[in-house]
């Protein structure tokens, strides 16, 4: 059973009109493909996680709820879509993610770059960030997505590394800190971001050497949040982390460093995505 202070409910009518548009243009969200809690929310305000590159990853998270089939190839019209409702919606803060896409050459890298100039150039004003997969760390497909310059590059290191095996295979935890690194040395200007779940099974330990890895490459930005399974054949949740707890890591992120941290049971790596370059 979960705890009293995981009860937020999804107003499906708020979400209406914002899907109606959304599939107007063809547009996907991973606020619905991976069933996030927040979409009410969201929605409801206009606000959405632009989801490139189709709905079918090519790895097989096993706390990740989006599809995991044969994806289809690239659409070059999506970026032009995206931009589209970026206006239609008056965004200030934009968020584009993707599936992985380890059958592309450059795992996508060209279509994030060409979905940032788009908004750019429909939107001059908006601050634009990109959550990027690991590209299997080709600097020619990291070098393509910094040289877009978008505001905030995120790449979510997700959990602990004792934990990768089992919930992140095809994954690498070094190599995510890399393409962090990476990032930063080729663009210090550009602001980066990670994000963790809880309650997958780390030990408190082990979040806290997340987080000073996460230091050691520079990284400005950190979501931490509550680890929720999509459903009963996905990884299943270990424990339910306190608001208390949630507040104490904040603490100690902003002491190592960090210039911003969301940090609560509902937090999610684009939630509130604004208020990190405001630093509120």
């Amino acid at each position: 059973m979960k705890p009293s202070w995981l009860n937020k409910k999804i107003d499906l009518r708020a979400c209406s009109r914002t899907k109606e548009i959304l599939r107007s243009l063809r547009v996907e969200t991973v606020c619905e493909q991976a069933m996030c809690p927040n979409i009410g929310e969201c929605f409801g305000r206009g606000e959405a996680t632009f989801l490139i590159l189709g709905k079918h990853c090519t790895r097989a998270c096993s706390f990740c709820n989006v599809r995991k089939e044969k994806p289809i190839g690239p659409d070059p019209g999506e970026p032009g879509r995206v931009a589209e409702a970026v206006k239609l919606f008056s965004l200030k803060h934009a968020v584009i993610t993707s599936v992985t896409r380890d059958d592309l050459p450059d795992g996508g890298a060209s279509l994030f770059a060409d979905t940032v100039l788009s908004i750019r150039e429909r939107s001059p004003g908006v601050k634009v960030e990109v959550l990027i997969p690991d590209f299997r760390l080709s600097p020619g497909a990291i070098t393509l997505v910094v040289k877009s310059s978008p505001d905030i590059i995120a790449h979510n290191v997700e959990t602990v590394p004792s934990l990768y095996e089992i919930t992140r295979r095809g994954a690498d935890y070094d190599r995510s800190l890399e393409v962090l690194r990476i990032v930063k040395s080729l663009s210090p200007k550009i602001r980066t971001k990670s994000g963790i779940m809880l309650g997958m099974g780390e030990r408190e330990d082990e979040v806290y050497s997340v987080m000073r890895d996460l230091r050691s490459v520079f990284c400005d930005f950190l979501s931490i949040g509550q680890y929720l399974a999509p459903s009963r054949s996905h990884h299943p949740v270990k424990e339910y982390i306190t608001p208390d707890k949630f507040k104490r890591y904040k603490e100690e992120g902003i002491e190592m460093g960090f210039a911003h941290i969301e940090s609560g049971p509902y937090v999610r790596s684009s939630y509130m995505a604004a208020s990190y370059l405001h630093g509120k």
